[in-house]
């Protein structure tokens, strides 16, 4: 039993990452509570979903426009200290969230201002994180380190908007923010203790903050990124199977429909659609550790994104059984089979989640490693907004259920089409990691 559950050895071999992991736990529970009380705040000034909705559009623009160059700067400069900084910017924003919520300043305009700003920092931040945690621990426990980081994230996500919509009915906008400064001082301290993590072939002692591959930062530095990616195939591969996954089947648009005109129940059968989703996510990281240690990681990739097609087709099966009948109360059955459905689509894609994110720690050299982590939180935080729009519009054509069943089977078919073009992407093998 004790080699099914997941491998905790990278909290105990390192503690800097040890630290870390703790840290970014804490604050990811913070984070999802601002998110939430956020759109919540926005709904209550406007009263319009749409201006809900353009959230998103305050927070994808930055994400997708710094990415790439955040990730460059984390090429070329010390890690510690860019994830240092970028982490204090992060704070100082929820600090400036919770003032205009505790000074009752009610524009909607300053929220999203302070959206796109901390996005615009997230985008530095993250491909920081995730390109100083390979030096922190061997490339052999890359897997569990990214199967703990999985895990933290979807009870963020699960437990998260929970505690974020309990304070805004009980206690005011005010005090999630002020929540999400206190648990995110968790994430700056962890940073602030790691020790300095410069990137091979930087000069420390000249201080000039040079490459080996570029100078200074700039188009050039993200170009030779971009370049390096298109002739690395199975670090390439990671990213195309992960967009034929999002674009093609990611069912979160689905939800809202599913709970008030096939399942029945309402806004509470679409939290529970999107806790089933969650929890998969958290059973899949749990349960991780025999996979972990397995080296045939890119036939796991191509067999949990094949679940996850194969998942979201029955989603969208069990919506075309139950049709368009508006039921007055929820529908258990159709509910309880459309939650497994999505229990083994969100435990699939933890499980890609993992080993993609472990081949691109692991195959990446050091000096590309900020550049293509940066390519990932773009392709990370597109893909879904892209899927939404397509399952969005087939739905409109074909009906919600048909959109699903027909969004799964095609990623499932595409994305064997990819393995057979890439027939080294399904040889990889971990001990021997080639990009």
């Amino acid at each position: 039993m004790r080699n099914l559950l997941a491998d905790t050895t990278p909290l105990k071999v390192s503690a800097d990452y040890r630290r870390l992991w703790f840290g970014l736990s804490i604050s990811n529970i913070g984070t999802q509570v601002t998110i939430v009380a956020v759109g919540l705040q926005v709904y209550a000034l406007t009263g319009s979903t749409l201006a809900v909705g353009v959230l998103g559009l305050f927070s994808l623009v930055p994400l997708v426009a710094l990415g790439l160059y955040g990730g460059a700067l984390v090429d070329h400069y010390d890690r510690r200290k860019v994830s240092l900084v970028s982490s204090a910017v992060l704070w100082l924003v929820v600090a400036a969230i919770a003032a205009q919520a505790w000074l009752d300043v009610e524009s909607v305009e300053l929220l999203y201002g302070l959206v796109a700003v901390q996005s615009a920092a997230f985008a530095i931040n993250n491909p920081a994180r995730s390109a100083i945690i390979p030096r922190l621990l061997p490339k052999e426990l890359m897997p569990a380190a990214n199967a703990l980081a999985s895990l933290s994230m979807n009870v963020a996500l699960t437990g998260g908007p929970l505690v974020g919509a309990l304070l805004v009915a009980q206690l005011g906008y005010a005090w999630a923010y002020t929540l999400d400064m206190v648990l995110f001082l968790a994430a700056l301290w962890a940073v602030f203790r790691l020790p300095p993590v410069l990137p091979e072939g930087v000069d420390g002692g000249a201080g000039n903050g040079r490459s080996r591959v570029g100078g200074a930062v700039g188009l050039r530095s993200v170009l030779d990124g971009l370049r390096y990616l298109a002739t690395q195939p199975n670090v390439r591969t990671t990213f195309l199977v992960d967009i034929c996954a999002m674009v093609l089947s990611f069912p979160r648009v689905l939800w809202p429909a599913a709970g008030v005109i096939y399942l029945g129940g309402g806004e509470t059968t679409t939290g529970v659609l999107a806790a089933a989703f969650a929890v998969g996510g958290i059973v899949a990281s749990v349960f991780s550790g025999g996979l972990t240690r397995m080296r045939k990681q890119g036939q796991i990739i191509v067999w949990a994104i094949t679940a996850w097609g194969l998942s979201i087709a029955a989603f969208g099966l069990v919506l075309v059984l139950v049709g368009r009948g508006s039921p007055d109360g929820a529908i258990m059955w159709a509910v309880v089979a459309a939650g497994i459905a999505l229990a083994f689509a969100g435990g699939s894609d933890s499980i890609s989640s993992v080993f993609r994110q472990s081949i691109l720690q692991t195959a990446t050299p050091d000096h590309m490693r900020g550049r293509l982590q940066g390519v990932f939180i773009v392709v990370v935080a597109g893909g879904p907004r892209l899927g939404e729009m397509v399952l969005g519009a087939e739905a409109t054509w074909f009906g919600e259920g048909w959109a699903a069943v027909a969004g799964g089977l095609t990623c499932v078919v595409l994305l064997w089409v990819i393995v057979r073009l890439t027939p080294r992407f399904w040889r990889y093998d971990a001990r021997h990691p080639e990009p």
